[in-house]
């Protein structure tokens, strides 16, 4: 499509939801791939749209419900952590190291960069012989504002660990320190590491290796990109892997229960990730990456006796750097879902899914909401 194609399609579409709480544009999804999914509005109108795609898969791969283009390509980034994890585990590493729940959760996070964390971390790295000095993740201020200016106050510089990537980085270093592995070149792509963990999202997502893209992380390591399609069916077969052999299946379990039961590690103090699997008590697995990514699983059970586990892949087009849209989106999806009860909704209310909008004065001149309706599969 032209880009003055584009520019008319989207005039059109503020015309049509000025008003509306949300908007039926499922017929429009061969115009664009991706669609209105969160709205800001001042007074009675709509200022500021984010677009994304969204999709509902089980552990079979069937599509229970969409929003947007399910096949769009774009990568996971931090949400493809756990899979990252998943061939360490899958080989024994819980057992050879003996690690705990709360020290395998900080395998598959992003975390905040606070004491607690990084305790936990020197914990991992005592355990396998990791040392500090051989992260190449880098270096940035820990996410936690409280730990970053008590470290100011007394002038501690931060460290490789104090980065949210720094328990993945770990966990591939003790994996090719186990297996006798070189250790300098572990971000390498032809590194065995690396290519374990290529092979397992492969077969984790049913997408052969050729087709998924591959470039570099944030944090230098290897990053995946395939179609949301296959992350969220990923997802679903991590928190229902009972057609999995079973030293990946146990893995798979050890890694979201250990996620549920640390949901303190993969995040942090008030960050969503960490304060939705508060809010819902194990029943379900939430993982976000950079530039907008949301991976969500509900385990067996999460939304009644006897329902299936399912996977939940997102994007925000745009990247949400504020981070206004990604949580509320999330928990949209989840509410028309019918997997969030009432308690749990009351506890994420500070994240959404809608939320007043402030001027200077503390006045309320608007609000942001999600603006889509999940089309159910039949």
């Amino acid at each position: 499509m032209a880009f003055s194609s584009i520019i008319l399609v989207v005039i059109g579409l503020l015309k049509t939801i000025r008003k509306s709480d949300s908007i039926d544009l499922t017929t429009m999804a061969d115009q664009t791939s991706y669609l209105p999914v969160f709205q800001l509005t001042r007074a009675e109108t709509v200022e500021s749209i984010h677009f994304g795609s969204l999709v509902v898969v089980d552990p079979h791969g069937k599509v229970i419900a969409s929003y947007g283009n399910p096949e769009i390509v774009t990568y996971l980034r931090s949400t493809a952590k756990p899979f990252q994890a998943l061939p360490f585990l899958e080989q024994g590493g819980q057992a050879a190291f003996d690690l705990l729940p709360s020290e395998i959760a900080l395998l598959c996070a992003s975390h905040s960069g606070t004491d607690e964390h990084v305790a936990t971390l020197l914990a991992i790295q005592e355990k396998t012989g990791v040392l500090e000095s051989e992260l190449l993740c880098g270096v940035h201020p820990p996410y936690h504002e409280p730990t970053a200016q008590a470290m100011a106050q007394r002038a501690e510089k931060p460290t490789p660990n104090r980065h949210n990537c720094s328990g993945k980085h770990t966990a591939m270093l003790a994996f090719a320190r186990w297996q006798g592995w070189s250790t300098a070149d572990y971000l390498n792509l032809s590194h065995p590491v690396q290519q374990r963990i290529v092979a397992t999202l492969s077969e984790m997502c049913g997408l052969p290796i050729n087709d998924i893209a591959l470039g570099t992380d944030g944090c230098s390591a290897p990053n995946f990109a395939i179609p949301l399609y296959n992350a969220a069916w990923a997802y679903a077969r991590l928190c229902d892997p009972s057609d999995l052999l079973p030293p990946r299946a146990a893995a798979c379990r050890s890694i979201t229960s250990a996620m549920t039961s640390s949901p303190q590690m993969i995040a942090g103090p008030g960050r969503f990730d960490t304060c939705l699997m508060e809010a819902t008590q194990g029943r379900i697995v939430a993982k976000g990456g950079a530039e907008g990514y949301q991976g969500l699983g509900l385990l067996p059970g999460a939304l009644e006796p006897g329902s299936p586990a399912l996977g939940i892949a997102f994007k925000i087009s745009d990247g949400d750097l504020k981070g206004r849209a990604r949580p509320a989106v999330a928990i949209e999806i989840l509410r028309q879902l019918d997997a969030l009860p009432a308690d749990a909704l009351e506890q994420l209310a500070g994240f959404g899914p809608r939320l007043p909008l402030y001027n200077w004065r503390k006045l309320v001149v608007g609000e942001s909401k999600p603006c889509f309706t999940l089309r159910r599969s039949p």
